[in-house]
């Protein structure tokens, strides 16, 4: 075992060792998966990300930043807007990303939601390619009162104008939710299949106040060990 790989697996034992206590606000993404949520009408959403393989450039290390930004455009609607670069060594990627997402059902009584939406992705440079994807999904979640307001999430997705190396185009998507106490709760997601975006997920979400999060996370890839990466985003809602 690399000295690397010791290291990530302690970061993400430590973020799992730090869970103590309650129940974390409703997110517009569990982690890498769609949430059933959409924001409230007028009210806006501010994320900061900051993704890394921590090894050197030579076996694949990155680092990759970005801010996504999230408008109410009303009570069942919400659209979005996204910007990453990356740092790979060798050049730098840069990518925007637009959203939308409407949300079908929801009763508080029930503890059921359900969504589609759609998220389109657009190279801005010659270092992230040239073809424009998009993706369709929707998802339906179920909320489990008894288990602390524990909220489980399933879905399915499809890939729109993907190129012949791009891989798997047809998935579903899992996620659950589990509130541990007032400021802290486990997150965890999966999106199946062999593509950019077919990873498992795990972490912990800080509620720092009623509106700011901070959420920590570790990426497993569907395609082997070389593909998993630390994740930690900032987010504020007004």
């Amino acid at each position: 075992m690399t000295i690397s790989t010791v290291v990530t697996r302690f970061i993400f034992v430590l973020f799992l060792s730090s869970v103590a206590a309650i129940c974390v606000s409703a997110q517009l993404t569990v982690i890498n998966t769609p949430s059933t949520d959409t924001l409230q009408a007028k009210k806006f959403y501010i994320e900061a990300d900051f993704l890394a393989k921590p090894t050197s450039y030579r076996k694949g290390g990155f680092q990759s930043y970005g801010y996504r930004t999230v408008y109410g455009l009303n009570k069942k609607t919400e659209a979005g807007v996204s910007f990453f670069y990356t740092r790979n060594g060798v050049n730098v990627p840069l990518e925007g990303q637009f959203s939308l997402k409407r949300k079908l059902i929801s009763s508080e009584k029930r503890g059921i939601a359900a969504a589609v939406g759609v998220t389109a992705f657009v190279p801005l440079n010659r270092a992230a390619g040239t073809r424009k994807l998009a993706m369709i999904y929707g998802n339906f979640s179920k909320t489990v009162s008894r288990l602390k307001g524990m909220r489980l999430t399933a879905g399915a997705y499809q890939i729109l104008h993907r190129g012949r190396t791009f891989g798997t185009k047809t998935g579903v998507t899992l996620a659950v939710e589990q509130p541990v106490s007032k400021r802290v709760g486990f997150v965890g997601d999966w999106y199946s299949g062999k593509n950019r975006f077919g990873y498992s997920a795990a972490g912990v979400t800080f509620a720092l106040t009623k509106r700011q999060f901070v959420t920590a996370t570790y990426n497993f890839g569907n395609s082997g060990a070389g593909n998993n990466y630390l994740y930690i985003f900032y987010s504020f809602m007004f």
